[in-house]
């Protein structure tokens, strides 16, 4: 009895496996689902892409060093910081160009002091050899006098604006605003200023940059100034800076045997996202814009013998449609004729035997 009773449920199971298996396999009642896609409208463009680096534009980073030799008393900064220009950012010891400028203005003293007694004396012999007292010969001293203490004078006043100059030289400032990018040197150490001044530190003005992207030998054709473009960073991977050709470069730059050219891209960061020199920038310029133009997605393009067509909707029918079509780019395809905005199309694999989708 219960060998009967096994057999029966055995029965039974398979027979619900079975059916489930034939329902599984049936074919459906109606047409499959295919993805669908609006017609909508949208800019079209073909673009160049590139791998590019963000570069300081020229200027914009600067190496700040000494025409002075001396030890270094005090470093203002740090890497990092801020500065402004004219900002303080080193001191040498002034002790030596400062008694040289003290030397100076003593010699100068001195040359004003025999250039007034030149000038009073020469006045004096002017007014006897009118009076015949005295003869042409001491007239003529006192005119050499006064011509060399007047050279002499204004050579003392030459030597000290060299010393105050000289002097000077221990102060080093920022010549323009930025940010201290490094720093080659530390207080109490000597510097020897020859043919080149040594550097301090580097300056960066992180609100001048500009992206060099590097194109391929085969798209640099397509490149022109005043293209726009944008590109995007690591950093801010979901924001495109928007920016517009400046330059080409004439000069290849080879890497791995691949020929490429710089192309100079400018833009203005938005508030409160900084970039900084040598980040890694993706890059697309933009080729044969087309604003506002009906658009499909590529995919539900369709090509035979005696034109191209689109798979249309239609009262949830799907009807063949011929369509002319014009600019394209790597996702969308323009629609010059035979599709309205907001008509839907299928994208994807289409059984044009029977319109239906597979």
């Amino acid at each position: 009895m219960k060998k009967v009773t096994w057999i029966l449920v055995a029965g039974s199971i398979l027979s619900v496996a079975l059916a489930v298996l034939a329902f599984g396999l049936r074919a459906p009642d109606g047409p499959d689902p295919a993805e669908s896609a609006r017609v909508v409208r949208r800019d079209i463009g073909s673009v160049v892409k590139a791998t590019g680096v963000v570069k300081p534009r020229i200027g914009a980073q600067v190496r700040v060093g000494s025409r002075a030799s001396g030890v270094v008393a005090h470093l203002h900064v740090r890497i990092g910081d801020a500065v402004e220009k004219g900002q303080l950012l080193a001191e040498l010891d002034d002790r030596e160009p400062a008694a040289r400028r003290d030397q100076a203005q003593a010699a100068l003293a001195s040359a004003r002091a025999e250039l007034d007694f030149a000038v009073t004396d020469l006045a004096r012999k002017r007014a006897l050899s009118a009076s015949r007292v005295i003869a042409v010969e001491e007239l003529d001293l006192a005119e050499r006098a006064h011509a060399v203490s007047r050279q002499r004078a204004a050579e003392a006043s030459a030597n000290l604006a060299l010393a105050r100059t000289q002097l000077g030289f221990t102060r080093t400032t920022a010549p323009i605003s930025g940010v201290v990018a490094a720093i080659s040197i530390q207080e109490g150490e000597t510097v020897s200023a020859g043919l080149a001044a040594p550097t301090f530190l580097t300056l960066v003005d992180l609100e001048r940059l500009e992206v060099w992207a590097y194109v391929d030998e085969t798209d640099i054709g397509r490149i022109q100034a005043g293209q726009s473009a944008h590109f995007t960073v690591d950093t801010y991977p979901d924001e495109p800076f928007e920016s517009t050709v400046r330059a080409v470069y004439p000069q290849p730059e080879i890497r791995d045997n691949v020929v490429n050219y710089v192309t100079v891209l400018d833009f203005e960061a938005p508030p409160g996202r900084i970039l900084r020199p040598e980040m890694t920038a993706t890059v697309s310029i933009a080729i044969d814009r087309h604003p506002n133009v009906l658009a499909v997605p590529r995919g539900a393009i369709r090509r035979e013998p005696s034109g191209t067509f689109v798979y249309r909707r239609s009262h949830e029918q799907i009807v063949k449609q011929a369509v002319g079509c014009g600019a394209r780019d790597d996702n969308y395809w323009e629609i010059v004729e035979g599709l309205r905005e907001g008509d839907t199309v299928v994208v994807g694999r289409v059984d044009s035997a029977v319109g239906q989708p597979k």
